[in-house]
């Protein structure tokens, strides 16, 4: 017992005397957190060696031989599939492109302080802007549709989106390009998503058509996309450290270094000032469009079309709605425009359209046009079913009708196949329809094939009529 007590009294006495020891549980429950997260997150794993994902990098900045040829290819495909409105076409372009070369060449180069790489990235970079802009505007010079189809609009617009996707989707591409294994989906995932040879097309397209708001819209977007590539691309390059290169020349390292920290900020520094503009754009928008579903709402009026223009300078920015139905009284009018500001929306102006008023809306027109275009779906839907009977091949309808008759007009007739289709010529041109018909005989008689034919041309409203006789 007394030994016991002794051990008992020694225990409390080396806890007395070991304050820290408790804490020392958590710290190393947090070091193993820490060293866990550190495993799972880490990029050493697989990772190339620097002068190989350089060379790699370098490598796919030059534009000349099959690299050129690729770009202008992908160019034709891309631009016929805007001009066709056909998303999987315009995929594939993107999936060809070589573009993204000399972009991630850009920002490699800044990153590591490789000026001789810099040049030739710009100057490629120049090359594949110019020959993608020539090829697509030749293209849309001499194409005979000309329609701003919604693969071409959506191309003008630029978003605070287009600046995220383009960021993370450069930030993927070159973790990529840093892997010994670069046979993964993740390059061509990227070049889907950042989308850069079709801006460059609508931008030929703005430039044939003579709409300099597509050419603008259109380069805007391709050069939002261009300068977050290069800039995810510095950003990984300077996370992974690479070594950067130094010069034996001090006078001349200094000179280089600041035309690179130039270029660096001419080049990095408009995509702050893109983005907060978009930010905003986007912010007021979204405010607009809950001022506009909460304010709006009415039973028996309706919002037919609703324009958000954001304001520049001391120009405002302006809430345009057009409405149809009952028309709103002034005093509703003078109401909602009290409410902009509980939205957000201080300075912007809502312009308020509805028939009533002295901006009048051609209801008749809008319903003729509407009219107009209902027409033109319907003239294309029985163009489609014409081409669609001219082609395919059907069975007779009253194949068992005509077998009934023809039993009883010819006995020797035991079994009749009956099948419409088309005769097609070599150079792919439809030339007319055929009736194909199989007879198997019944017995010993004789069958009289010219009136046969002749009579199956009347029953089927066919002229042209292929007999086959089966071997007894």
């Amino acid at each position: 017992m007394e030994r016991q007590i002794d051990t008992d009294i020694t225990e409390q006495s080396d806890r007395r005397e070991a304050p820290g020891a408790g804490q020392e549980r958590p710290a190393r429950r947090g070091s193993r957190l820490r060293a866990f997260l550190r495993g799972r997150f880490s990029l050493d794993e697989d990772k190339a060696c620097r002068d190989e994902v350089v060379a790699n990098i370098a490598k796919g900045v030059e534009f000349r031989g099959v690299n050129l040829w690729v770009l202008i290819f992908a160019t034709m495909i891309a631009s016929l599939g805007l001009n066709v409105n056909s998303a999987a076409v315009i995929i594939g372009a993107m999936l060809i492109s070589p573009i993204m070369g000399p972009i991630m060449g850009v920002g490699l180069s800044l990153g590591i302080n490789d000026f001789d790489l810099l040049k030739r990235s710009m100057r490629n970079l120049a090359l594949m802007f110019s020959v993608a802009i020539v090829t697509s505007t030749l293209y849309f010079l001499i194409s005979p549709l000309s329609s701003n189809s919604s693969e071409l609009l959506a191309r003008t617009t630029p978003t605070t989106y287009d600046v995220l996707i383009a960021l993370f989707g450069g930030l993927a591409g070159i973790v990529a390009q840093t892997r010994q294994d670069r046979s993964s989906t993740v390059i061509p995932g990227v070049a889907i998503a950042t989308a850069l040879i079709p801006p460059l097309c609508t931008a030929g397209f703005g430039l044939a058509t003579g709409q300099l708001r597509f050419f603008l819209g259109a380069f805007y977007l391709f050069f939002i996309n261009s300068v977050f590539i290069a800039l995810a691309t510095f950003l990984m390059v300077r996370f992974l450290r690479y070594e950067r290169l130094t010069f034996l020349d001090k006078e001349r390292e200094r000179s280089v270094r600041r035309l690179m920290v130039a270029i660096t900020l001419a080049t990095f520094l408009p995509s702050v000032f893109i983005g907060l503009r978009m930010v905003r754009v986007s912010l007021f928008e979204s405010a607009a469009d809950r001022y506009v579903a909460q304010v709006f709402d009415f039973r028996n009026t309706r919002v037919l079309e609703c324009n958000k223009r954001y304001g520049r300078g001391d120009t405002p920015s302006q809430i345009e709605l057009v409405l149809v139905g009952e028309a709103l009284p002034d005093a509703v009018v003078e109401n909602a425009r009290a409410q902009l500001d509980h939205f957000g929306l201080e300075r912007a102006e809502l312009v308020v359209r509805q028939a009533s008023r002295g901006d009048r809306i051609d209801v008749e027109s809008l319903q003729q046009s509407y009219r107009e275009l209902l027409d033109e779906k319907n003239r294309r839907i029985a163009r489609m079913e014409e081409q669609l009977r001219r082609h395919s091949v059907t069975e007779v309808d009253d194949a068992d009708d005509i077998a009934r008759e023809l039993a009883t007009l010819m006995p020797a007739v035991g079994a009749v196949s009956l099948t419409k289709g088309v005769t097609v010529a070599s150079d792919g041109a439809v030339r007319d329809t055929v009736l194909v018909c199989v007879v198997s005989p019944s017995g010993a008689d004789s069958l009289d094939r010219p009136t046969l034919e002749r009579w199956l041309r009347i029953r089927t409203h066919v002229e042209r009529v292929k007999l086959f006789v089966e071997p007894r």
